[in-house]
């Protein structure tokens, strides 16, 4: 019998992995114990199965959130060396790098926006072209072209980040318009998300 408190814990539907049967917490005993069980079960589970499916599905019935979909720090840790790379040969600071990577696609290498930008450092395809990137949804082109473009247009604003940043956002021609930052709602909270990831805003 499972308790009323431990009822409201599981979602209406159950649902257990494939060969893997489903442990319900019983109304006697100490709850955080079982708890504590039930959580190992999962790390254990989660070390063991190697279906994206299966792991989503356990991450939805536990509320545990699986590496594969957690982003920051795990995520980003995924690319630390392409980035790494690509920073030293531009001379871009590598935290900015990553601070475009996480307001521009969260860190999914296989994001293409509803405009078409595409990959980590979403580039366009025109863009990604000119770049000399062959196949924008490759992590390690995507970012050495995402890198090159900021060296780019560091170079072309003299340093500027916000400057820098819009351009990425909106085009350097849109930047050069306005003499800085233009008034477009997107641009601007892109600029100030970036730059507060980033640590400079």
């Amino acid at each position: 019998m499972i308790s009323i408190s431990a009822r409201r814990m599981l979602p209406a539907k159950r649902r257990c992995a494939k060969g893997y049967p489903m442990y319900g917490l019983s109304s006697s005993g100490n709850l955080d114990v079982q708890l504590v069980m039930m959580q190992a079960l999962i790390k254990l589970l989660e070390k063991t199965l190697s279906s994206k499916g299966v792991d989503s599905d356990l991450s939805e019935l536990f509320g545990s959130s699986s590496s594969s979909k957690t982003s920051g720090s795990s995520a980003n840790s995924s690319f630390e060396s392409i980035i790494q790379k690509a920073s030293q040969k531009y001379g871009v600071d590598a935290d900015l790098v990553k601070a475009v990577i996480q307001n521009e696609s969260n860190f999914d290498a296989s994001a293409i926006s509803s405009a078409g930008a595409m990959g980590l450092m979403q580039l366009m395809p025109a863009t990604a072209e000119s770049l000399g990137v062959e196949n924008p949804l490759d992590p390690a082109e995507n970012i050495e072209g995402g890198v090159k473009l900021l060296r780019e247009l560091l170079n072309q604003f003299g340093g500027n980040l916000s400057n820098t940043l819009a351009a990425y956002n909106a085009g350097p021609g849109a930047v050069t318009q306005y003499d800085g930052v233009p008034p477009y709602q997107e641009t601007q909270t892109y600029v100030k998300r970036v730059l507060s990831t980033y640590g400079k805003g």
